[in-house]
């Protein structure tokens, strides 16, 4: 398929599957459409067209359960406003589903990981702890049709309104928070800018459910991996919860953003958010960089 690009506009790329975190097959094709979708939003760009990217097995598995994923899928990729251009497909012994994404971007008004600025503020659009809450959900514990509807709430939703937001208050820092989890994304973040990123630890907005659950040791070996990977660059208070520490690591599917906006714009990017039905929690700031220390837990 050829599509006339929009002149004036710079092309965002991107593509993004994974396995399954919830056991519906429509909410998990929703939830890895929205992930996909992310990384464009991201950059305050806006998804244009999508392409699905699926493996499944075929000669195992009733085909009603891909067609439900690609529904899913489908219903956010219309909710974005994007055009589903085909796909391809692979038989495999796991499924796996995501999208290959071109947006569209206004090439004078996009945020990198690499534009965070000391006295920026860091505003978060989602909660905290949804690697733990999917592996309470694959771990069969009680509660687990609740917790795959708190799952589906968070990870499904776009972050277009954190996209609306870059452009219209023309913010240069921005990355969403996905396997690396909040900790790991912002580190890069505020190393890739020469700034240290401060986060005040009561100030993260944690899931409760996920606070439960990790405390039963229910914590995803990615996320463990996360906190052994980027602790030894990170600067803890004492005294800190050690859970909560561990818990800035955890890995994400379709988290948030996490927005650097300046002091004087922060009112109106909370507006834009929460209008929208997102969070927009600040729990921290950028300052001058401390050596070897790109993140600071307070």
């Amino acid at each position: 398929m050829v599509v006339r690009f929009p002149a004036g506009h710079a092309l965002v790329q991107t593509v993004d599957f994974l396995t399954p975190v919830v056991d519906d097959p429509y909410r998990f094709g929703q939830i890895a459409a929205a992930n996909a979708l992310s990384d464009v939003y991201a950059v305050g760009g806006e998804p244009y067209t999508a392409m699905n990217v699926c493996c499944f097995p075929a000669r195992s598995m009733d085909p009603g359960i891909l067609a439900a994923i690609l529904k899913g899928g489908l219903s956010k990729i219309e909710e974005a406003g994007a055009v589903l251009c085909g796909g391809h497909s692979v038989e495999d012994t796991e499924i796996k589903y995501g999208l290959s994404v071109s947006g569209v971007v206004d090439p004078a008004k996009i945020a990198t990981n690499r534009g965070l600025a000391p006295g920026d503020l860091l505003l978060l659009t989602k909660p905290i702890g949804t690697g733990v809450v999917a592996t309470a959900i694959k771990a069969e514990r009680p509660g687990a049709d609740m917790l795959e509807e708190l799952l589906h709430f968070w990870c499904s939703r776009l972050n277009r309104a954190g996209a609306r937001a870059i452009r219209e208050l023309g913010l240069k820092g921005s990355t969403d928070v996905t396997g690396f989890g909040l900790g790991g994304h912002l580190l890069e973040m505020a190393a890739a800018s020469g700034v240290t990123a401060e986060i005040v630890l009561e100030d993260v907005p944690f899931l409760p459910e996920a606070l439960d659950m990790a405390s039963l040791g229910l914590i995803p070996a990615g996320s463990i991996q996360n906190r052994t990977h980027y602790l030894p660059r990170t600067q803890v208070r004492p005294g800190l919860d050690e859970l909560l520490t561990t818990l800035v690591f955890d890995a994400q599917t379709s988290g948030g953003l996490i927005l650097g906006v300046p002091e004087h714009k922060i009112a109106q990017a909370r507006d834009i958010l929460t209008q929208a039905g997102d969070l927009a929690v600040v729990i921290g700031r950028a300052v001058a960089p401390l050596a070897d220390r790109p993140l600071v837990l307070l």
